[in-house]
């Protein structure tokens, strides 16, 4: 049988050569020059508001919601625009002067948001009341409201709004895990707490000490709901006024409680200013609470410091650990 040759066989090393390098370099060149996919996916999602189509990843993103600023800061998430000034310090939006800020929602500069151009605003909280503003003034952007909803369990909710933001920045297994710590944190309360224990909840600011309503009361009242807790006091016609129910100390001493939550209110947002008094001290220099079993045993438990700015889910997961570590010492 006769061999066939090779194409190149007849023909000089130094040519066969240089055909095999244009070749691969042609090939080189064509790979190089394959432009990488930008392409937006649309993705569909539900709000409080109903059905909200949002190109994803989107471009330029508006954050005025303070529940979502730890999730979208640990993502990565750049932002056009936000209100930074509501922003705590542990968040580090707060370092990048990029982010054009709106002021807080008492007095926000809306018109500002135009100049960011966003596709995607994440509202909620406490601008929850500009979403037509915004509307009308960037209508071209999606409006995201994921505010924890009156009548839902506020658990569930805080999972909602983490898992909706996931699949919104393509971060499913981020939310997921995030979710899971939550859950972990909730599931360690549950097996620790003895509901024979009473609980009382209460915020400090300016120096007085308020009453929290067992499930309605801002940031701690949804605690009694989620791991059933007994309350040391009921009181009628409470509110969920952020600064607490107005009630004197020697009501709260006469409760009893085994255990006292605390959300220091002034912690994040006058701590550095004169004047200034943790509830740690408060607590511990009102006479009146002097003989409450949650003092004299030191059962209280205190909110990380920067919750009234930073109420998301993560900020619970934290508050919720440490709940567990003290009835887990004290069991």
């Amino acid at each position: 049988m006769k061999s066939v040759p090779h194409p190149f066989a007849a023909l000089p090393l130094t040519l066969v050569s240089a055909l095999t390098l244009s070749a691969c370099t042609a090939g080189q060149e064509e790979t190089e020059e394959a432009p990488a996919s930008s392409a937006t996916v649309e993705v569909e999602v539900e709000d409080n508001n109903g059905t909200q189509t949002i190109n994803t990843p989107p471009s330029s993103v508006v954050a005025l919601d303070n529940r979502t600023y730890e999730t979208l800061a640990d993502w990565g998430v750049e932002l056009s625009a936000g209100s930074v000034s509501l922003m705590p310090d542990t968040i580090d939006y707060t370092q990048d002067d990029s982010i054009i800020d709106l002021g807080p929602h008492y007095e926000p500069d809306l018109e500002a948001v135009v100049a960011a151009e966003p596709d995607l605003i994440v509202n909620g909280q406490r601008f929850t009341q500009y979403h037509d503003d915004l509307a009308s003034l960037v209508p071209e952007a999606a409006i995201l409201d994921l505010d924890p909803r009156e009548g839902e369990p506020f658990d569930a909710e805080l999972r909602r709004q983490v898992e909706v933001l996931g699949e919104v920045f393509g971060k499913q297994d981020e939310a997921a895990q995030t979710v899971a710590d939550f859950d972990e944190a909730i599931e360690r309360v549950d097996e620790a707490y003895d509901e024979d224990q009473t609980v009382m909840a209460v915020n400090t600011s300016g120096g007085e000490i308020g009453y929290l309503a067992p499930g309605v009361g801002r940031t701690l009242g949804p605690a009694f709901d989620i791991f059933g807790l007994t309350p040391a006091l009921e009181v009628e016609g409470s509110s969920d006024d952020h600064q607490g129910d107005d009630i004197s100390v020697e009501a709260i001493a006469d409760s009893d409680p085994d255990w006292i939550l605390v959300l220091d209110r002034d912690a994040a947002i006058t701590a550095e200013e004169e004047g200034y008094e943790s509830a740690e001290n408060i607590l511990a220099n009102t006479e009146a609470l002097s003989n409450v079993t949650a003092v004299a045993d030191e059962q209280i438990v205190y909110m990380p410091a920067d919750t009234y700015l930073n109420e998301g889910i993560q900020t619970y997961t934290e508050f919720f650990d440490s709940f567990a570590d003290a009835l887990e010492a004290r069991a």
